[in-house]
């Protein structure tokens, strides 16, 4: 993967800015690394690759928080409307941390708000405040739950209506359960696109049998490690993963 990425035109963090997506809609996929390498062989000429300090694969460290009684969980496993997640991620060659809320509204749009912070501690009083302002749960009932590691690879097509994020190496660490789940070759696309725009990366997709598969990396990391939670919507999406994993086999 490393050699195909160097093959890529670059695309800095500054003139990541100019693709601003305001009609965005996201899709996300699931594949295993020997596809995700064909599929990197074939947006060779129509995508550029973010480049960092010559880093295009990057480690990203998650822990996601949620209620005593995992409220955010049972929303998400029931399909409820507004449904919110709180998580802190540091993008670890920078060493930059935020912590972000993301709802999704009844009309299937995420919206993520977020503030840099240096740790995860929720004394913190400007946090609480943006937790108050932003999240429809008290503070005082949340606490950590999953830990992740993953890398990122992010690309943008030539026309700058799109970002594709391709995560590798996923890690799930249950905070509550102990329990930790390597995921192997799994390997998670999202793309991310004004929905008026046609992409070049969909019919890709579609030529290498890669299709749409929904993926919260807290609930499907949470479910696989913890035996106590209801894991009924998400038992299709669990078997599904298996299969992937097992085709490459």
């Amino acid at each position: 993967m490393e050699n195909l990425l160097k093959q890529m035109s670059p695309i800095t963090l500054a003139e990541m800015g100019s693709v601003k997506l305001m009609n965005r809609t996201d899709t996300k996929f699931v594949t295993t690394m020997p596809r995700l390498l064909q599929l990197l062989q074939m947006a060779q000429q129509d995508y550029y690759v973010q480049d960092i300090d010559g880093q295009r694969n990057m480690l990203y460290d998650t822990t996601y928080f949620d209620t005593d009684t995992f409220a955010m969980y049972r929303e998400h496993q029931y399909g409820h409307a507004g449904r919110q997640k709180i998580r802190f991620r540091t993008y670890v060659s920078s060493n930059l941390q935020f912590m972000e809320i993301k709802t999704k509204n009844n009309h299937g749009r995420t919206k993520k708000k977020r503030i840099e912070v240096s740790d995860m501690n929720l004394d913190d009083m400007v946090k609480r405040n943006f937790i108050d302002d932003k999240l429809h749960f008290d503070v005082d009932t949340l606490m950590p739950h999953m830990h992740n590691y993953f890398h990122r690879v992010t690309l943008v097509n030539k026309a700058k209506t799109e970002r594709l994020t391709i995560d590798t190496q996923l890690e799930f660490n249950n905070m509550i359960t102990g329990k930790s789940k390597n995921m192997g070759q799994l390997v998670v696309v999202e793309l991310k696109r004004d929905g008026l725009v046609p992409s070049p990366v969909l019919e890709m997709l579609r030529l290498l049998h890669i299709h749409p598969h929904g993926f919260s990396k807290y609930c499907m990391g949470a479910a696989m490690t913890n035996d106590r939670l209801p894991i009924n919507r998400f038992k299709v999406k669990l078997r599904d993963v298996e299969k992937i994993l097992a085709l490459e086999k």
